[in-house]
């Protein structure tokens, strides 16, 4: 399980503030521009696009560019599948 302890261990590194929270929570509904997550969270266009970079690096949202803009969604594959190992891990120590 140590793989999965150091995914986990980056999740919480992208999780580890209450903005990128906010943001994940904007991204619930559906793809958004940094714009439109800056305009729902009420944070600065500059601090989304850094929270943003955090959450791509830790693979929690992905991006998408369309034409000149670019939209970003919550990685949900990713995301399920980091969750489903680490149960799979909990219930091997059963």
């Amino acid at each position: 399980m140590p793989d999965v302890c150091k995914e986990m261990a980056r999740m919480g590194r992208g999780l580890g503030n209450e903005n990128r929270y906010r943001i994940l929570e904007a991204l619930m509904k559906g793809p958004r521009t940094v714009g439109e997550i800056a305009e729902r969270v009420n944070i600065a266009q500059p601090a989304v696009s850094q929270h943003l970079k955090v959450l791509k690096e830790a693979d929690l949202v992905i991006d998408e560019r369309q034409g000149h803009e670019v939209s970003y969604s919550i990685n949900v594959p990713y995301m399920a599948n980091l969750l489903h190992k680490l149960a799979q891990g909990v219930e091997k120590r059963k």
